[in-house]
């Protein structure tokens, strides 16, 4: 049988071109140039890298939003024809040109408005986000179903969940699984894990990422953070989601149905499968990642997750449970403390003490309502991290 093609240009948007999902989005457009088109390209303050992938790919506009940047993009972009623009009111408005589909892959809280944005205005939406759910997850997938906005995850778990879930009826799930590396000290001891410098943590064993997930990965929390965003991506309680430590990183998710059978996606560890998975949805691309040769791979393995050694993803599935504003203030008491361990400031385990720390706080100040709108939202992120910094200096004298 011939591979299905895509019928028609399909128009794109990319937030957040600039960063390791952004390019991968990138790269498979620039393969299929007979499939997709873009509209609108937006980074954070990097306005040269920015001009020269709007070039590239014929771009109707760019975006930055760090308003400093956008001499550096103005003068990128002469004689190409491509508008530019810079701030926050920007990112929105590239966020609602007329597009087909977006990526959302803009990191932070920044990303929350042009998503949201995007969701109002019913498109496909294909979210690379984390902050959207784990901060206002109920709003975004409320808005979403208010408006009929389809939310297709690229994160690998997640995808792999949702091509699972095609398997069966609904009502036939038992429970879902997310697969975790167990990231570079999946063996080390606990005392090991107190002395961790920022250099061995960012090593990860399977996935090069960022430095904020890749660290997020050493303590887990960065699954924690998945098991929130999969409880709003498919609305399952936290006892119907389960995590396994998957050291091959080739089985990213799994479907347990209710008459015992269990389903699961595998691939290679690169994100332009997720990518291409959404990016041609319900469709098929042919796409450029490595095959997976399950021979070469040999064998899979798996254990429970050790929640003595990596508290953060115990405190993630707590703070959901808790529901309201509790994620948005785990969150950012995350980034908080990541920060401080790539400064040298806190050790590893001070991340998740941390987080532990400013969540007590948090409750005792009365910040876990719900927020409703992305501004009271916002405004808990906000003052968790005025918290969580406010805080640091018990941690660091604990640690000392």
């Amino acid at each position: 049988m011939e591979p299905a093609v895509a019928r028609g240009m399909r128009n794109i948007t990319v937030l957040g071109a600039t960063g390791s999902i952004g390019t991968s989005t990138l790269d498979l457009i620039k393969r299929n140039r007979d499939r997709y088109r873009v509209e609108a390209l937006t980074a954070g303050s990097n306005g040269k890298a920015l001009a020269a992938c709007a070039r590239e790919v014929g771009a109707k506009l760019a975006v930055v939003a760090d308003q400093a940047a956008y001499a550096e993009l103005k003068d990128g972009l002469a004689g190409s024809g491509i508008e530019a623009a810079a701030g926050a009111d920007a990112l929105v408005e590239a966020a609602v040109r007329p597009a087909d589909w977006i990526m959302a892959s803009i990191a932070g809280a920044i990303g929350l408005k042009p998503t949201l944005a995007a969701i109002e205005r019913g498109m496909t939406v294909a979210l690379a986000n984390k902050e959207c759910l784990v901060c206002a997850g109920g709003l975004f997938m409320r808005r979403a179903a208010a408006t009929g906005a389809r939310v297709l995850p690229v994160d690998s778990e997640h995808n792999a969940i949702f091509q699972a879930l095609c398997s069966g009826p609904r009502e036939g799930v038992r429970r879902i699984v997310l697969t975790a590396s167990g990231g570079p000290f999946r063996t080390w001891s606990m005392d090991q894990i107190r002395v961790a410098t920022p250099q061995q943590a960012l090593k990860h064993p399977n996935w090069l990422m960022g430095p904020k997930v890749t660290i997020d990965s050493a303590t887990l929390m960065n699954k924690g953070l998945e098991l929130i965003e999969a409880h709003h991506l498919f609305a399952l309680p936290s006892s119907r989601i389960g995590v396994l430590v998957h050291p091959q990183s080739v089985i990213h998710g799994m479907v347990e149905y209710i008459d015992g059978s269990v389903v699961a996606q595998l691939g290679a560890p690169d994100m332009r499968i997720p990518i291409a998975h959404c990016l041609a949805w319900p469709e098929r691309l042919d796409g450029p990642a490595p095959r997976l040769d399950l021979a070469k791979v040999a064998q899979l393995t798996f254990e429970e997750p050790d929640l003595t050694r990596f508290p953060a993803l115990g405190l993630a599935r707590q703070a959901m449970e808790t529901g309201g504003a509790a994620t948005t203030v785990l969150n950012a008491a995350d980034e908080i403390a990541v920060a401080e361990f790539i400064a040298g400031r806190i050790p590893l385990l001070g991340i998740p003490a941390l987080v532990a720390e400013t969540l007590s706080a948090a409750a005792g100040r009365g910040l876990l309502k719900e927020p409703d709108t992305i501004e009271a939202a916002l405004a808990v992120d906000h003052e968790s991290r005025d918290l969580a910094r406010s805080l640091l200096p018990e941690i660091a004298a604990k640690a000392s």
